[in-house]
């Protein structure tokens, strides 16, 4: 099921951090969430993994002044800029964080330990150095919203016309229900975003698991293999505007600071 991209809460709660909106205390606190601990390898200057507070102010001190989503996938590297060795690593976690104002990334490797029931989550986050050039395939927010709009609209018809599960009253019953749990105590953004930011992220999170449930529910009314082929083709791009919507999100206040908005 749909969940919050790691890298996308170190760059929201990072961004809010940097720029004075919260203490480095609750920026930590909210990145790290139900996981057990989060450290960070490679980091200039130091020879051992050192904590998230420590690895954000020395960020800052290096010449971080925003942090950046990527979430690439295979054939479609999503906000990196290189080189390949951080590509790599981002392409296999399929996200990563990019540094604006110094050539530093950021990839998450997870590993869980103890027993069924009591596993805890422990994420270090690889240190590279990247590319200060633009991210590839990021649209504006403008963009992201128009596009998700065209995009939820046609894989829905294309869904229902197939009778997939996912695409009816279920699926709409199932949305509601993932919303009320997830929205519980949660900011969807730090803060600091702007207002339409906000509601980017919340319609691509809404068509990301409007794609999940249709693939979690087998193939539906769908029984030839020209309708499958025909809703794995509709899926395939309205996940790809998703996924470009999530990272427009995320990387909104850097983008608006570039531009002298804010």
């Amino acid at each position: 099921m749909l969940s919050e991209p790691r890298s996308g809460r170190l760059a929201a709660w990072g961004n809010a951090l940097l720029a004075g909106f919260v203490s480095p205390d609750d920026a930590v606190l909210a990145i790290v969430g139900e996981d057990a601990v989060h450290r960070v390898e490679g980091l200039p200057g130091e020879s051992a993994p050192v904590g998230l507070t420590l690895a954000l102010g020395r960020l800052r001190a290096l010449g971080v002044t925003g942090l950046r989503l990527a979430l690439p996938v295979s054939g479609h590297p999503l906000g990196l800029s290189g080189p390949p060795e951080f590509n790599a690593r981002a392409l296999d976690a399929r996200e990563a964080v990019v540094c604006h104002g110094a050539g530093h990334g950021l990839v998450p490797e997870v590993s869980e330990a103890g027993p069924a029931g009591d596993v805890h989550v422990e994420v270090v986050w690889h240190c590279l150095p990247v590319r200060e050039t633009p991210p590839a395939d990021v649209p504006s927010l403008g963009e992201a919203e128009r596009e998700l709009a065209e995009a939820l609209r046609d894989a829905t018809a294309v869904l229902s016309r197939l009778d997939v599960a996912g695409s009816g009253p279920v699926a709409e019953a199932a949305i509601d229900a993932y919303r009320a749990r997830s929205e519980q105590g949660r900011e969807v953004l730090a803060p600091g975003y702007p207002p339409r930011a906000v509601r980017v992220l919340e319609l691509a999170q809404r068509v990301q698991l409007l794609v999940s449930l249709a693939q979690e529910n087998g193939h539906g009314g769908a029984v030839s293999s020209a309708e499958m082929a025909a809703r794995s083709e509709a899926l395939r791009p309205v996940e790809r505007t998703a996924r470009r919507a999530l990272v427009a999100a995320y990387n909104s206040v850097v983008e608006e600071r570039e531009r002298g908005v804010r």
